[in-house]
């Protein structure tokens, strides 16, 4: 059986269930892996403690229990981005700043929107494309070469391009040379040689330093990019104004001062909304010893 085969069995067998019981059942295993996994729930705390002394352990606990119904909400809607489109985008999602897309791409040097794994960032890039244009979109592929092919054919369906990590430099400049969009993730931990340590919630947090280095080189506007979960379940997609980039002729200084500034404005917005971003992830697992230790 082929992997396209397999994929619209899954994708069959999933978009047959109601999203309000999809919504349930997945937001319901979420609950049981938070219950069964002490692990990532105790990930999600330390980080929430440490990024927020001020709150209460209450407090924390119910953000970490909004962290797992988030993944849950993230997951049960994934299977309903194929059927998207221009005319019923709306129903599920309201934008805002569209008019910074529209000027920055009118600058004819591409688009780099930055983002985060915040709200449901899968159907940010989808509604995206729709709102917008398609954006070249930089991934990770996943260990399962059948959950990958799977992501993948759903992360295309409504035009938007999967461009892998590795060796990807190339293609960005051309994307963006082409005056395209190419949306970019700079909330999870990199090695410390694929990064810099920026401040994030007072905090040194290796960060890629793909973003700075294109910004620098190809003088594209940069933008950040949010989808957030509102009250009645429907979502706001927002593109933010440009944010100034730091060119001072000192490579490796303006690099820190740019992402920086990119970091500052993601822990903004997860300021925020902390129940939205992906607090099991391990942010601060790269430390600056082990950079010493290298050298």
């Amino acid at each position: 059986m082929t992997s396209q085969r397999l994929d619209d069995i899954l994708l069959a067998c999933f978009r047959v269930i109601p999203t309000p019981l999809r919504k349930a059942l997945f937001t319901g295993l979420l609950r049981l892996f938070y219950h069964l996994s002490p692990r990532q729930r105790l990930i999600a705390a330390y980080n929430l403690c440490r990024a927020f002394p001020e709150k209460s352990d209450n407090e924390i606990i119910g953000i970490v229990r909004g962290v797992y119904r988030n993944m849950g909400i993230v997951a049960a809607e994934f299977f309903n981005i194929p059927r998207l489109t221009k005319e019923n985008i709306g129903k599920f999602v309201e934008a805002e700043g569209l008019e910074n897309c529209m000027q920055a791409l009118a600058k004819g040097r591409g688009l780099l929107l930055f983002s985060a794994h915040f709200g449901n960032w899968e159907l940010e890039a989808a509604a995206t494309a729709l709102l917008i244009k398609p954006a070249v979109v930089i991934y990770r592929p996943l260990d399962s070469p059948l959950l990958d092919h799977l992501v993948l054919r759903v992360r295309s369906a409504t035009g938007n391009i999967p461009l892998r990590k590795e060796h990807a430099m190339r293609p960005m400049l051309r994307s963006l040379k082409n005056n395209e969009i190419l949306g970019i993730l700079i909330d999870q931990n990199v090695a410390w040689y694929e990064g810099v340590f920026v401040d994030y919630f007072g905090r040194p947090a290796c960060t890629t330093d793909g973003l700075a280095l294109l910004a620098l080189h190809t003088e594209a506007p940069v933008l950040p990019a949010y989808m957030v979960r509102l009250p009645d379940g429907r979502y706001r997609l927002v593109f933010g104004p440009e944010v100034e980039v730091t060119r001072t002729g000192n490579q490796e200084a303006d690099i820190l001062a740019n992402m920086q500034r990119f970091t500052k404005v993601i822990e903004q917005i997860v300021r925020r909304y902390p129940d939205q971003w992906l607090w099991v992830h391990q942010r601060w697992k790269t430390q600056r010893c082990q950079v010493r230790r290298k050298e």
